[in-house]
């Protein structure tokens, strides 16, 4: 019958254009939907905002100035005001005066989801509360947490396994209370044993909750820290492992593989592997150059918008 119903209303479209002596040609100018949506990380401009040359309730203005729709939030530049309704309004107001969408707020210094203390792992789940409620009130989907244990990272299977399960628990009390204003709660891999993808889509089977999710980062694969031999995980790899869990996706200019090796982003390959996973929703653009960031955030939008594109062919039936 839903065959049946789009074979009526598309041939009847056809025979409406041919009455009016369009032809066939005429479908070619229906507009094809997007295949993803872009948006902007707020953390691409942090720079511009730790030294006040920007304020951060200005951000979707500039963000809708420079052809971008949608704003991703980052609690840091509005860290007090979670509970302050009047500066939300304000938030809310210039957004939506601008015809741009609030898609999520990155919540960071807010505790360990995955502490081994009990009492600790509950705590951080009420720090972030106020920001589900916050994002609630915004209009966003969702909220983007730290998948962070007190386990520290090693290549101890038993450390691996026990993290896992601490995060999960961690986050399934979140989900819980996130559910009642339907938003989601993401993870995104974010350093230690969340740059693994395996790690971090075993914490999404562990969890099992419909609200929790991941934040697929293309270039946030480095597992170690900065110091000494980088320890990181494939790009490629972990993002086709988190894209079945996938509530976003943080778009970075580059990647690595699994010997710490950096290289600059193959749009066509990584975009490919996000909409394979059946994928079609916001692709957050997180960078920034600096002294530039705002030159670089349309260099990586243009790219964005040239990759859609080229993939149109591919996707689109």
């Amino acid at each position: 019958m839903h065959n049946r119903r789009d074979f009526i209303k598309k041939t009847g479209i056809a025979t409406a254009f041919l009455g009016l002596g369009l032809g066939n040609q005429a479908f070619s100018l229906q507009p094809r939907a997007s295949l993803y949506k872009i948006s902007l990380a707020e953390w691409s401009v942090n720079k511009l905002l730790f030294s006040n040359k920007m304020d951060h309730l200005d951000f979707p203005v500039l963000a809708r100035k420079h052809g971008i729709h949608a704003v991703e939030y980052v609690n840091q530049f509005f860290m007090d005001k979670a509970k302050d309704m009047s500066y939300l309004r304000e938030m809310k107001s210039r957004a939506e005066g601008e015809g741009v969408t609030s898609v999520l707020i990155m919540c960071d210094r807010e505790g360990q989801l995955g502490a081994a203390d009990e009492a600790e792992r509950k705590e951080t789940v009420e720090n972030h509360k106020k920001w589900v409620e916050a994002a609630k009130f915004l209009g966003c989907h969702a909220i983007r947490v730290n998948g962070y244990s007190s386990v520290a990272y090693s290549k101890d299977k038993k450390a691996f396994s026990e993290s896992q399960k601490l995060v999960a628990d961690g986050l399934r009390q979140l989900c819980e209370f996130a559910d009642t204003m339907d938003i989601g709660v993401t993870i995104e891999n974010h350093g230690g044993f969340s740059s693994n993808g395996k790690w971090l889509s075993g914490v999404m089977k562990a969890a099992d909750h419909p609200q929790a999710g991941t934040l697929p980062d293309f270039g946030n694969f480095q597992i170690s820290p900065n110091d000494g031999d980088p320890i990181s995980y494939d790009s490629y790899k972990g993002v086709k492992e988190l894209m079945p869990y996938a509530q976003g996706v943080s778009v970075k200019t580059t990647v690595w593989d699994g010997k710490g090796n950096q290289y600059p982003l193959d749009y066509e390959k990584m975009m490919r592997i996000v909409l394979k996973a059946g994928y079609r929703s916001w692709c957050g653009i997180e960078y920034g150059e600096a002294g530039r960031e705002w030159e670089s955030i349309v260099e990586v939008r243009e790219q964005l918008e040239a990759t859609e594109k080229a993939l149109q062919d591919s996707f689109s039936a």
